[in-house]
């Protein structure tokens, strides 16, 4: 079935008409055909530049996780490496060293038991090493020979990528709804659905939906215990697509990564907190043993051995050097005073707009530099109305409901970004106040959910299915 853009009416039937001032004559270009003939560089240049300008302010943009703004001399080593297929570690033998240099890192920065045989490689995201995490599971699963139906066990609020992982790969998802006030994955309520066929439980370094970090120590506690009194032995994967990039700077004491020996394997976003252009992520398991050899790819280059396991193929090599150039660049000290500005931001943007009256916060930023606040009781007008109002300004904040059990909590998330200062939220706050008067004088609110336009990012609703067993 076609794929059909959500906006397409019969405007898009009329061909585009490009303006003579760009051209030596007018010329015109069809839309959703293969034009016949060739036109200048500069006039192909123009007709998609102007066309993209329709797009928002990728830096105004509170929605996304993913870095807006990078050094120029990052920018320019991925110009000079954009033609690099990864997948060619014979032929690009440095981009493949510069990427096994970054999974050592990041197996010290998380804490490996051995950095130096901690296994490990790049993804074109955290999507992509999420899969690979819950696919290492499945597998280790599949050894012990058991014949019942795999499942994974997750709070509702993980990455929609997580709900694709069970569907393409026949494992049976078990979410855990929200409850009260606990709006991720609780360790007792993990447990609860966990049984033999349990390929492992993801935790949630930094959710979507709020910001928080869920409980990784207690959820590993909880599974301990259960396999003293049951036998079963179910690893952890963490999740840490935002949080694995900020937790070990800011939150160094805190146990989470492979400190605990349930957990068998970590993913994050390099072009998220990383602060990498898109798109890369990374996948670490916490030694060879964790992630099954029939699932990895051996690659001879220089007469060494180049092990690889992804999903896909054919992808540039620009964002794995643009990693190792920030790694390089900044240092633990230099990513350190970045997540810190980023959270001072976060938690005064959260303060100031809770002395403001009619929002709640749900959370202040203090986990990784993301909060979520509500409009209070009989305010008049509710999140979805804010978020329209703000777009007016440029600016994108998402509004959205929380999901099952939590479906009267409808929120606005903001994501503070490298690049997004104090004072840029200082501009926010002043056009949030410009809004409040108008929006205060609605006599009820006036959009819905289906007005939000759908820039949850990762906010989006699952479709919990009912296990077979607890």
């Amino acid at each position: 079935m076609a794929l059909k853009h959500p906006r397409h009416d019969g405007r898009g039937e009329r061909d585009l008409q490009v303006n003579p001032i760009f051209s030596r004559e007018p010329v015109e270009v069809p839309r959703y055909a293969l034009p016949r003939g060739e036109m200048e560089p500069g006039t192909a240049y123009q007709l998609v530049h102007d066309e993209l300008m329709l797009d928002g302010n990728a830096r105004l943009n509170l929605a996304t996780f993913v870095s807006t703004w990078a050094e120029p001399e990052a920018l320019r080593l991925m110009a000079e490496c954009a033609e690099k297929n990864m997948i060619d570690k014979d032929e690009y033998p440095q981009t493949a060293e510069l990427e096994m240099r970054c999974v050592h890192m990041l197996a010290r920065l998380w804490n490996a038991p051995d950095p130096r045989h901690a296994a490990g490689c790049s993804t074109t995201g955290s999507s992509e090493a999420a899969m690979l995490g819950g696919l290492a599971l499945k597998r280790r699963w599949q050894r012990k020979g058991l014949k019942g139906r795999p499942n994974i066990v997750m709070g509702v609020n993980v990455q929609i990528c997580w709900e694709k992982f069970a569907d393409y790969f026949e494992v049976e998802p078990r979410y855990v709804p929200m409850e009260g006030d606990r709006y991720h994955l609780g360790a007792p309520e993990a447990v609860a659905l966990c049984d033999e066929n349990t390929i492992g439980v993801v935790a949630v370094l930094g959710s979507t939906f709020d910001g928080s970090y869920e409980p990784v120590a207690d959820i590993c506690a909880a599974l301990d215990d259960l396999q003293r009194r049951t036998g079963l032995d179910v690893p952890v994967h963490v999740d840490g697509a935002s949080g694995g990039m900020i937790a070990p700077f800011l939150d160094p004491d805190l146990p989470w990564d492979f400190r605990l020996p349930r957990v068998a394997s970590i993913n994050t976003s390099g072009h998220k907190y990383g602060l990498v252009m898109p798109g890369v992520g990374w996948a670490l398991w916490r030694d060879q043993d964790a992630l099954p050899d029939d699932l990895v790819f051996h690659v001879n280059y220089l007469g060494g051995d180049m092990p690889t396991f992804a999903l896909n193929f054919s992808r540039p090599g620009a964002q794995v050097v643009a990693q190792y150039y920030n790694f390089l660049r900044l240092g633990f000290e230099g990513y350190r005073r970045v997540q810190q500005t980023c959270r001072d931001v976060a938690t005064r943007l959260a303060a100031e707009i809770a002395k403001l009256g009619p929002f709640e916060l749900i959370t202040d930023g203090s986990a990784i530099p993301v909060f979520a606040f509500r409009t209070r009781d009989g305010a008049g007008f509710n999140v979805f109305d804010v978020s329209a109002a703000l777009r007016e300004h440029g600016w994108l904040v998402p509004a959205y409901t929380f999901p099952k059990n939590r479906e009267d909590l409808a929120v606005l998330r903001v994501v503070v970004r490298n690049g997004f200062s104090h004072d840029l939220a200082d501009l926010l706050l002043d056009d949030l106040r410009r809004v409040l008067p108008r929006l205060s004088a609605q006599p009820s609110p006036v959009r819905t959910a289906d007005d939000s336009g759908g820039f949850a990012h990762g906010a989006e609703t699952k479709h919990p299915t009912t296990p077979g067993r607890h």
